[in-house]
This record gives C-alpha cells, sequence and structure tokens, in this order.
C-alpha cells in the first residue's frame, strides 16, 4: 500500500492506493502555504504512521540535482529540499515530484497514454503545464523544467494578431499561459472587444455562434495551437493527454486538436488530442507509481 499525497496551492489530499491502480482517498484539508513548519506537520499529521513509501504529488518544480523545490503557489516551499524535509518529519521515505509530471506518469501508465512510447501531457486550466514521458519514464531535463511549454512567447500568427504583453507569474512578459489559460482567454475579450466576460460566459456565446466570441476563441486557438504544435513537433508524441478546465470543453478541444494538426511539421491523420479528466486522481496514482517504483530502485 502507498500512502499517495496531491498538494497544490489550496488544498491538499492524501490517498492510499494498491496493486489496482485505484486511490481511496483519505482526507482533504487547506495547504499551509505560507508556514514551513506548518506545512510538513500537515502532511506528517494526514500520512499518519507507517513505514510504506510515500508519494507527493506538488504543485512546484523540483530540481532534479539539489532536490530544491520552486513554487508559486505554495511560496513556503521555495528554496526548499522538500523531499528530504519530509522524510525526517515523516520518518518514512518520501518522493516527490512536479504535479504535471505526475499527471503525464499516470495517463502513460494506466490512462489513456498506455501503449505509447512517445507522450506528451498537457494541462489547459487556470495555467498552462505540461510533461513528456518516453518509453514510460518522465522527463525531467536537466534543471526538472522539461515540458512546460506554457512559458514560451505568446503570438498569434495565422490571423496576424498584435497581443498585449502582460506579465506572467514566472517573471517573463508575454507567456502563453498569460493569454491561453483560462483567464487568458477573458484577457483577450478584453483586448479584442473591450467587454469584460468570465470564460464560461466567452465559451458559451462561441457556441452559440456569437461574432465576437468566435473571434476571440480564434485567437486563442491560434495562440495555443501554435504553441502547442511547436512542442508536438520537438517531441513528436504518437498522443496527447490534455487535462484542466478548458480542456473539458469538447468542442473547444476538437477546434484545438484541428489546430494543431493542421500546424505540424508531419501531416496527422488521426485525432492527437485526447481529453481526460486527469485532476487529483490521476496526481495521486502518478504519485504512487514513482514513490513506488524510486523505492523499489533505492532512490532517494
Amino acid at each position: 500500500m502507498i500512502c499517495c499525497f496531491d498538494i497544490g496551492g489550496s488544498k491538499t489530499v492524501v490517498a492510499d492506493m494498491g496493486e489496482n491502480q485505484r486511490p481511496v482517498i483519505r482526507h482533504r484539508q487547506i495547504t499551509p502555504v505560507g508556514d514551513y513548519g506548518a506545512f510538513r506537520e500537515t502532511v506528517k499529521a494526514m500520512a499518519g504512521k507507517g513505514t510504506t513509501p510515500v508519494g507527493v504529488s506538488i504543485a512546484a518544480v523540483i530540481d532534479p540535482h539539489t532536490g530544491l523545490a520552486r513554487s508559486a503557489n505554495i511560496p513556503c516551499i521555495t528554496g526548499q529540499k522538500l523531499a528530504r524535509d519530509l522524510n525526517e518529519t515523516l520518518g518514512r521515505p518520501v518522493h516527490v515530484m512536479n504535479d504535471a509530471n505526475a499527471f503525464a506518469l499516470a495517463e502513460a501508465r494506466a490512462g489513456v497514454g498506455a501503449g505509447h512510447r512517445h507522450v506528451l501531457a498537457a494541462i489547459i486550466g487556470t495555467g498552462i503545464g505540461g510533461a513528456i514521458v518516453i518509453d514510460g519514464k518522465v522527463m525531467t531535463g536537466a534543471t526538472g523544467n522539461a515540458g512546460e511549454w506554457g512559458h514560451g512567447p505568446a503570438s498569434a500568427m495565422r490571423t496576424g494578431t498584435l497581443l498585449p504583453a502582460i506579465e506572467c507569474g514566472c517573471g517573463q512578459m508575454g507567456c502563453v499561459d498569460t493569454l491561453g489559460a483560462a483567464r487568458g482567454i477573458e484577457r483577450l475579450h478584453e483586448h479584442l472587444h473591450g467587454l469584460e466576460s468570465d470564460s464560461y460566459e466567452i465559451l458559451e456565446q462561441w457556441h452559440g455562434g456569437g461574432e465576437q466570441a468566435t473571434r476571440t476563441v480564434d485567437v486563442f486557438l491560434d495562440i495555443v495551437g501554435g504553441a502547442l504544435a511547436n512542442m508536438v513537433n520537438m517531441v513528436d508524441p504518437s498522443i496527447v493527454p490534455v487535462s484542466g478546465g478548458l480542456a473539458q470543453d469538447e468542442l473547444l478541444m476538437e477546434a484545438l486538436d484541428a489546430e494543431v494538426r493542421q500546424r505540424c511539421l508531419i501531416e496527422r491523420s488521426g485525432r492527437l488530442l485526447v481529453p481526460v479528466p486527469g485532476g487529483v486522481e490521476s496526481a495521486l496514482i502518478g504519485a504512487a507509481i514513482f514513490a513506488r517504483e524510486s523505492h523499489d530502485a533505492g532512490n532517494p
């Protein structure tokens, strides 16, 4: 039995997972984001007693060489050696991975990507994220940032649209993340039409054929489809599982899939983007797989 966590900026979820690859959630709690001591004690209390490995999926980048964490949503862990500290706090092996990597690993091993050698996972919701799995192994890269396609410069070359330069949470200007996530659709709508609407209203109007919403979504598809096609050209996956709030809009994902395939270097005849619920369950499954295999291999 593996104890596994999904830790985000708002809540922490703990579950147990056996050999059937289905996590059984035990408890949910608000994440202490500003106090590292409270954060560690919360994880300890939620994990409970035991000696089995603990897997943690977290909204953070973990440097594969130093073990240092960096997180915009959980600032208290930034600059901390998270896995080492949780090992000491819990008194049992703890294995920590980025939440997008956990999602990608779960889908590549036990989800829609099972049987595919090259998997590019994408998250399109509150933010833009991604991860790469090759032959069942997560590619972390030299600094732990492999697959983060949301932090390149946004462009809308097909529609020839001049885009607003917005500062991203990563510190750079004009990232895809600023215009390609749910808040990005809202920013585009205001930029193009001077109207303030939430993403649900804009997409509902688009579904109904609204002229202004159609223009907004077309520019959104240009930005996100171009950036994602660039990633597809580099990684050359045979499937792209997509999760996040916007991924649950089937018509939007069909349109994005068509945009990406049209802009790929090599023609793709079949569907490439496959929307999945993802969320907590995928993160927990990925964390559990990672913890079990890291423990069996004797990795710290």
